[in-house]
């Protein structure tokens, strides 16, 4: 890629958060519509998980294969298909006349979800070359995250209860469109030096681990032990396979010595943590704000805003720290501030009063806000420069990965401890488990920070780019590794 100005930087940049913003603004405009997607498809508990987790599980799916493509056969190329298919997706989703439909139509949007966020990473990772310009743009981008927060409810709302539920796939089609004309024009092409070629097998099994083990947790509650074990034994295998298969391979999907690096290693569990929290937060909150207060989807939107106005306002300044002190403070800030917050509800049951709900979602909101620069950052500074995409893809999938199995896992816990009990009296004790879960994932975020960001993660982070490195100037010579 050749240097650029700053300015046409910056103008990468934001076409890039272009990008991130309709797919970050999609779910929080969704979990909005919940509860009204619920009452007009008579839709269970089970039925809300999947239209939230079908997205996201094909997102996750698919990032790996998404980032590696395009550091092979242009990151310009694939942004742009994925900009294409995403907005057809969001027309699709308008136009679902019942929630299977919705579901598929769902999961075309993911397809090219997953062509926009790892490969947007990548290109922002080879443009901003100096590290401290870098974490500042990575915190630009996590403050996206922030703004998605903060309107998607508030838009989604106003939407829901003013047009219907169908009118929140149509905000994509501008930003999409704008985002797709911007990038012919002003995005330059770039490609890793050498590509890695494609690993269906290794694709396969993911895709089958990932959907098994994820349809185990979300149809325990629904369906008897015969019914679910084949799915969490498929999963076990698929896993088992996955760790004997990869490690034979010349160039595998995954590579497992990436993991090698402490901070890498820990940058992944800190982002499965977070955003499993994340997502079960976003699912508890709107079924309790509407289902159970009987608050308007704007009025809900509004409750929500003191968790997303933090998000925002913290993003950049978690950028800015990573970029003079390092990981080390954000990630001990967030896990922290996630902890205490998961704690108030699971302790205090914190959402049957007005203050301590305040408290609760300001909390999250700032430790959510501190989490994402750092896992960003992390992941993709210790890697070699030509395998930018598959480690922002690896970041994006643990990411995407954690938010489904966080509306999984806290679905299942709140539909076994509702059973056939009146939904609204039951609701706040049968998600006191879910919330105990959620402080769970606020504590591995902060120990896993603390025990990944030292002197010593650094040091197994040098020594893994340092053998990444030969063994690409390796294979790039003709020599087998």
């Amino acid at each position: 890629m050749p240097e650029l100005s700053h300015g046409r930087r910056m103008l990468v940049l934001a076409i890039c958060c272009m990008s991130l913003l309709i797919v970050s603004l999609d779910n929080t405009v969704l979990n909005v519509a919940l509860p009204t997607l619920q009452r007009d498809f008579d839709a269970s508990t089970a039925g809300l998980q999947w239209t939230v987790d079908a997205y996201t599980l094909v997102l996750a799916s698919l990032l790996m294969p998404a980032g590696s493509t395009a550091d092979r056969i242009g990151r310009r190329r694939v942004f742009m298909a994925g900009l294409v298919i995403f907005t057809l997706g969001s027309v699709l989703c308008s136009l679902a006349p019942d929630l299977t439909s919705l579901v598929v139509f769902r999961m075309i949007q993911a397809v090219g979800g997953s062509m926009l966020n790892p490969v947007a990473m990548s290109i922002i990772t080879n443009t901003f070359t100096d590290p401290r310009e870098r974490a500042r743009a990575i915190g630009a981008w996590g403050a996206v995250v922030g703004i998605s927060m903060a309107a998607g409810p508030l838009v989604g709302g106003l939407l829901v209860e003013s047009v219907g539920w169908r009118s929140i796939f149509w905000i994509n089609l501008p930003v999409g469109l704008a985002a797709l004309l911007l990038t012919w024009r002003f995005v330059p092409e770039s490609r890793a030096p050498r590509a890695r070629r494609p690993d269906p097998v290794g694709q396969f099994l993911v895709i089958v681990l990932f959907g098994s083990l994820t349809y185990a947790i979300i149809e325990a509650p629904h369906a008897s032990l015969p019914a679910t074990a084949p799915f969490a034994a498929v999963a076990l295998v698929s896993l088992l396979t996955l760790l004997w298969y990869e490690p034979r391979r010349r160039e595998p999907l995954i590579d497992l010595r990436f993991f090698r690096s402490a901070p890498f290693s820990g940058a992944t569990v800190i982002a499965v943590s977070a955003f499993a929290s994340l997502g079960g937060f976003l699912f508890l909150s709107t079924l309790y704000l509407q289902n159970v207060r009987g608050l308007s989807a704007l009025d809900a939107g509004l409750w929500m805003l003191p968790m997303a106005v933090p998000t925002f306002l913290c993003a950049p300044l978690s950028g800015r720290l990573v970029g003079s002190r390092g990981p080390r403070l954000p990630l001990l800030i967030a896990g922290g501030a996630m902890t205490v917050s998961g704690l108030l509800f699971a302790l205090f049951e914190a959402e049957t009063s007005d203050v301590t709900l305040f408290i609760g979602y300001v909390l999250f909101g700032v430790g959510f806000g501190f989490v994402n620069a750092p896992i960003t950052n992390t992941a993709v500074s210790g890697m070699p420069t030509a395998q930018a995409g598959v480690a922002s893809a690896v970041a994006s999938t643990s990411r995407q990965l954690g938010q489904a199995l966080g509306v999984a896992v806290i679905g299942a816990v709140l539909a076994a401890g509702v059973g056939s009990s009146s939904y609204a009296d039951a609701f706040v004790t049968a998600a006191r488990p879910g919330w105990w879960i959620l402080a769970g994932c606020g504590l591995a975020v902060l120990v896993v920070g603390a025990a990944s960001s030292g002197r010593w993660a650094r040091g197994t982070a040098e020594r893994t780019a340092e053998r990444l490195e030969s063994r690409e100037m390796r294979r790039s010579a003709g020599v087998s590794a």
